[in-house]
């Protein structure tokens, strides 16, 4: 007595089921995003420096850019400095700074 049920029945039950599996996986995204926020909201980040330096490689480490510390052109061999220190080494080669954040600009170096 075995009766077959219509391939239409079939995908419907499919369907409800794919969606019962997406609504659990929004709720997981969900929970997860508000877990994300609470960690950033107990960890926050600190503020970047007003200045940084972008250093050279080898020997030495020279001076290559001064940025202002949200600069996304600086690259990865970057260390904060203070302000004197940033006017001091834009006043012995103008060069070095960025041509994207002007440093020289906001220091009052031009």
């Amino acid at each position: 007595m075995s009766e077959e049920i219509p391939r239409l029945d079939l995908l419907r039950f499919l369907e409800r089921v794919q969606l019962q599996q997406l609504d659990q996986t929004r709720r997981w995204i969900t929970d997860e995003e508000q877990r994300q926020a609470e960690h950033a909201a107990r960890h926050p980040l600190p503020p970047p420096p007003d200045w940084v330096v972008e250093q050279g490689i080898g020997v030495g480490h020279r001076v290559v850019a001064v940025h202002q510390g949200w600069c996304r052109m600086a690259g990865r061999r970057v260390k904060s400095v203070p302000r004197d220190e940033a006017l001091r080494l834009l006043g012995e080669d103008s060069g070095r700074a960025c041509q994207q954040c002007r440093p020289d600009t906001e220091l009052g170096v031009l």
